[in-house]
């Protein structure tokens, strides 16, 4: 049976207590934005940098909320007297907490990935892999944050047997916390890239603080660890329970051999496990996401999949929306659209995808400034633009500030035609650009980081070839 909770429930979970209305009251869904109350929600007023949710309780209510959780009561003055009000000390905290209640009530085993790249493709064919056995709970998107996890661990209500969901940061400790509300069985760490490296001063620092998803193990609990990440597995030795690895290049536990990175067709391997072996068909593109594809094979592992359940459900795999998409468009255009974001490193694989791209398409690179590099950023953006020159792109726009004319600039240093080097300001230009310049027969990557936006310039592509 699915739990049900009351206001009585929230306030005990959350540390707080029934200021007015109906204890006994049930809490259908709980909401952070008004905009989003259904009737019968619970509305929780969360102060954050930007915007305070006490002063939305009012329009919470008007909109149909059975009750709200505040901090301060002085903001549910004047609610009708059936409007439940639960007060608690933090209204975050009281989120978290009481996520945190509803994920241990629940029953389910919970996965929690975290790294640099990766998380989300990995937790969606963790998935994919655990529903041949299992009714299988995954956080939706990446609501990965210290709001988005516990607005995903609250739909545990259902009682799944496994909850899969990803934990996002980019400053230290906020894994900890993530940790702390979730409380995973089964953590799993992709891998240490250069994402959000302009909060760090290193590479390490970033390690060090994506190591929290190793703390407050029990013995019984598992690590699904990158062997080919030496940063990775210099940390896992502290881990507490058993340890489980995946890799290529490494010895590990799943490991794949015989990898052909076949470009657009996939990736094909054979793979080892300690379940036995299977043959590896991945419509997934590159390198990357063959990591991706053995970290979730080596969850399934852990959980009784079989291997040629494995392998069957590998073989018929989709990449998430704007996530590595490939599309053929009916206009005669490939698209591989990779536009949700980016990284260097990130960036270096989807370019290899392309450079191996077989066949004698032109290729073109849409490649948006990726944010959050710091001092580290035009050294970053060049040695992405000497990738796009060595992939072979016939022709590149560089979109965004100053470190994307950077990366142009070194793409034309390492040999690239300057004719064939654009640089443009914002996803609108970079469209018109696009739609000018591509046409029938040319392969087109798409990647920027999320602030700039290139889900446009699919978009617009999507239309004209259509």
């Amino acid at each position: 049976m699915p739990i049900v909770l009351t206001a009585a429930d929230v306030a005990a979970a959350a540390g707080g207590h029934v200021v007015s209305g109906s204890a006994l009251l049930p809490v259908e869904r709980i909401s952070i934005d008004s905009r989003t109350v259904e009737k019968g929600s619970f509305f929780v007023a969360i102060r954050g940098e930007r915007f305070d949710g006490h002063r939305f309780v009012a329009a919470a209510a008007d909109a149909g909320a059975a009750g709200v959780v505040v901090h301060d009561t002085t903001a549910a003055s004047g609610l009708s007297p059936e409007v439940v009000v639960v007060q608690v000390a933090d209204t975050t905290r009281a989120l978290q907490d009481l996520a945190r209640h509803v994920r241990r009530a629940s029953g389910a085993r919970v996965v929690a990935i975290t790294g640099s790249a990766g998380k989300t493709t990995t937790k969606e064919i963790c998935g994919e892999l655990l529903e041949a056995r299992y009714r299988v709970f995954r956080n939706k998107g990446n609501l990965n944050n210290h709001i988005g996890l516990p607005l995903s661990l609250l739909e545990l209500k259902t009682k799944p047997d496994v909850a899969v969901v990803e934990l996002g940061m980019n400053h230290p400790g906020e894994i900890r916390t993530l940790v702390g509300i979730a409380e995973p069985e089964v953590r799993v760490w992709t891998n240490v890239g250069d994402a959000h490296i302009g909060f760090f001063p290193s590479a390490d620092a970033i390690a060090d603080a994506k190591a929290e998803i190793l703390e407050a193990a029990a013995p019984d609990h598992l690590l699904v660890a990158n062997a080919d990440d030496p940063r990775v597995m210099a940390r896992a030795r502290g881990f507490a329970g058993r340890v489980m690895t995946f890799g290529v290049e490494a010895a590990a536990d799943v490991r794949a051999t015989d990898v052909d990175l076949a470009g657009l067709e996939g990736a094909r391997a054979d793979v080892r496990t300690p379940a036995g072996a299977f043959r590896l068909e991945s419509p997934l593109l590159g390198l990357g996401n063959l990591a991706n594809v053995l970290a979730a094979t080596a969850v399934a592992v852990s959980f009784d999949v079989a291997p040629a359940e494995i392998a069957e459900r590998v073989r018929s795999l989709r990449p998430a929306y704007h996530r590595g998409e490939l599309l053929r468009l009916p206009g005669g255009v490939t698209l591989v659209d990779d536009s949700y974001n980016s990284s260097p490193s990130a960036l270096k694989r989807s370019l290899e995808v392309i450079g191996a791209a077989r066949g004698s398409a032109r290729k073109v690179a849409v490649l948006g400034e990726m944010l959050e590099l710091g001092a580290h950023a035009d050294a970053l953006h060049e040695e992405c633009g000497r990738a796009a020159q060595a992939a072979g792109i016939d022709l590149l726009i560089a979109v965004g500030g100053p470190p994307s004319r950077t990366l142009a600039g070194a793409a034309i240093d390492a040999g690239m035609a300057a004719g064939s080097v654009i640089a443009v300001e914002d996803r609108a230009r970079a469209a018109d650009e696009v739609l000018k310049r591509v046409r029938p027969g040319d392969l087109v990557l798409v990647k920027g980081s999320r602030g700039i936006g290139l889900d446009t310039v699919v978009e617009r592509l999507k239309a004209e070839f259509a």
